[in-house]
């Protein structure tokens, strides 16, 4: 840890969305002027709860509505946020069902987007075999693919 601990707190939400053919919804992005592979979701803000954070963020990214929501994980170990100074990341994951079969366009192929400028963001499934947390780019979210493989693999 470092020597300075930091001030403030920034949580994070995220879906893990597992389809009929156990595989896991990954959103490949080009943020902050970076590619990233992640799950799908974002930043609570002030006022906000849990649920409600995964709600928004999905109707954002996905514009769909989840259901069947169920807690996987929260981070139990300390991160230091990446982009942020004197911020910790606290992370919480769920397992959900869409409302309604997907929307969004559904790639085989990461970063397919016609160019790497900031927003840009396609969405592939993953199926649980394959499952490579050395592929997801945050530390937590290597984490929670680990442990994600390991639930789908077992319930198999």
């Amino acid at each position: 840890m470092d020597d300075l601990l930091p001030s403030r707190f920034i949580v994070r939400v995220y879906a893990l969305i597992i389809s009929g053919q156990n595989e896991v919804l990954v959103t490949d992005e080009y943020q902050m002027d970076m590619k990233m592979t992640k799950f799908p979701g974002g930043g609570m803000e002030f006022g906000e709860g849990t649920i409600a954070c995964l709600r928004r963020e999905l109707l954002e990214e996905c514009d769909q509505d989840i259901e069947d929501i169920r807690h996987f994980y929260t981070t139990d170990f300390y991160q230091k946020a990446l982009y942020w100074d004197d911020c910790q990341l606290i992370s919480i994951y769920y397992l959900v069902r869409l409302s309604e079969p997907v929307r969004v366009r559904i790639s085989t192929i990461p970063f397919d987007f016609p160019e790497m400028v900031n927003g840009g963001q396609s969405f592939r499934w993953v199926a649980a075999e394959k499952i490579n947390p050395e592929e997801f780019t945050f530390p937590i979210d290597k984490h929670v693919a680990h442990l994600l493989k390991e639930h789908l693999i077992r319930k198999t």
